[in-house]
């Protein structure tokens, strides 16, 4: 009796379960990016990233793409930036996404949110880019 009752107040927790895949691991580490298929809502995807506005804890960070066409989006303003000069800036609804060029570092990009950001390296958004290309 006491497993059915502590079973059935355990059963609103578990809708909140998320569940999803990996489909490439973008970067790992102390700052990782990953982009993920959630297997819930077939179709939907994330870009998962620790949020940089907090340098003292470890604050993660979803950009959820509820089908592969905004994925695609996302994908062809990181090609059209490839090819784009400092300080071009790809707006969107809910994030943007901006170039920018340091002397000795190369091509950087920062992806900002409401009120989160993150930046990546030209070798990371190009296997972002590879990575998109080849979903169906």
């Amino acid at each position: 009796m006491k497993k059915l009752l502590f079973g059935l107040l355990l059963l609103p927790f578990l809708a909140f379960i998320h569940h999803s895949t990996s489909v490439v691991e973008v970067r790992s580490g102390q700052w990782p990016i990953s982009l993920e298929k959630d297997v819930d809502t077939p179709g939907t995807y994330s870009l998962v990233f620790r949020n940089q506005e907090y340098m003292q804890a470890t604050v993660m960070d979803t950009l959820n793409f509820h089908d592969l066409g905004q994925l695609k989006y996302f994908e062809q303003a990181l090609s059209t930036l490839t090819t784009g000069h400092n300080g071009d800036i790809a707006r969107f609804r809910d994030y943007s996404v901006k170039r920018a060029e340091k002397k000795f570092e190369g091509v950087w990009y920062i992806l900002t949110l409401k009120w989160s950001s993150t930046s990546f390296q030209q070798p990371e958004a190009d296997i972002l880019r590879k990575t998109i290309k080849s979903l169906r």
